[in-house]
């Protein structure tokens, strides 16, 4: 039954995906503007969209790879910043249904447990840690949402800068420390890790990943209570970002609704993928990966690559 019911909710996680698009109509904000992404077509937005959905959640960085991506295939229009903002609210979903369970469970318990006055329920510790490490990085997120482009040689750097931490953090975390163990500090500390994912390439599930392994997490707590902390900070930033999109763009309908349930899709499997391969194995194939991503894109450029 619960697989049933698991399954039924993917199906309309898919279909709210796509129908998020439907009533946007807005016009362009400049008269005679062309749109967004006139250009663009149903591969190119299938495309994007696997690869947002795949980059969200693993430690990598989706903004990254969608750039490279949009500017190696020369996408310059699908490759517009606002049609990958608008696609993400597929990975919204997604991660909404995926941990529907733990999100009930720890809002339900939390507030029930600050009611009763109940300080050591460890669902009041995880909802209070949720709600101080949200805080800061939705202000720090807003103050500096628009402090660095999203540019290719930054892109590169920080995809080694990051791999360099989160080796850090595997080699010296103790990896002891389960979700019956997390403690109000490790949400303000993850969560205020995410303020590091301002900057392009740098990764949001990344940055609080790394941060969980430094505070002592076993890795697959270390990933799920990340999402979990992300997750307020995610769906604020992108019904932000759908907003102002949809107020000031024409975006193709057809396009938007590929983008966003192929992200939406994707991102349930990489979720799935990514707390199963951390409950037996190690980060170091995304420490490794990072390393040549970053290594790959500088050699591009000192070629001659424009990026």
């Amino acid at each position: 039954m619960r697989s049933k019911t698991k399954f039924s909710l993917i199906i309309l996680g898919a279909i709210a995906a796509g129908l998020m698009v439907i009533p946007v109509e807005a016009k362009p904000v400049v008269a005679n503007a062309a749109p967004v992404i006139a250009d663009g077509n149903i591969f190119q937005a299938l495309i994007l969209g696997i690869v947002q959905g795949i980059t969200e959640f693993l430690p990598i960085s989706s903004t990254a790879h969608l750039l490279i991506t949009t500017k190696a295939f020369g996408w310059q229009q699908l490759g517009q910043k606002d049609y990958a903002d608008a696609i993400q609210f597929g990975s919204v979903v997604a991660v909404f249904i995926y941990f529907w369970k733990d999100i009930s469970t720890v809002v339900a318990g939390g507030i029930a447990g600050i009611l009763r006055k109940d300080w050591q329920d460890l669902n009041v510790k995880i909802f209070a840690g949720i709600i101080v490490g949200t805080l800061p990085a939705l202000i720090l997120g807003y103050l500096g949402k628009d402090i660095l482009p999203d540019s290719t040689p930054i892109i590169a750097v920080m995809s080694i800068v990051m791999a360099t931490l989160l080796l850090v953090a595997e080699r010296l975390g103790s990896h002891k420390r389960g979700f019956d163990g997390l403690e109000i500090k490790d949400g303000f500390l993850v969560g205020l890790a995410q303020a590091i994912a301002l900057i392009p390439g740098a990764s949001r599930s990344g940055s609080t990943l790394t941060a969980g392994l430094f505070l002592g997490l076993d890795r697959a707590t270390a990933a799920r209570f990340s999402f979990l902390v992300g997750l307020p900070v995610l769906t604020v930033a992108t019904l932000f970002k759908a907003l102002k999109i949809f107020k000031g763009n024409e975006l193709p309908i057809p396009l938007l609704a590929v983008g966003m349930i192929s992200t939406f899709i994707f991102s349930y499997i990489s979720i799935a993928f990514l707390l199963n391969y951390l409950k037996t194995k190690d980060t170091m194939v995304f420490v490794w990966y990072r390393y040549a991503f970053g290594a790959s894109i500088l050699i591009a450029l000192a070629a001659g690559w424009k990026g």
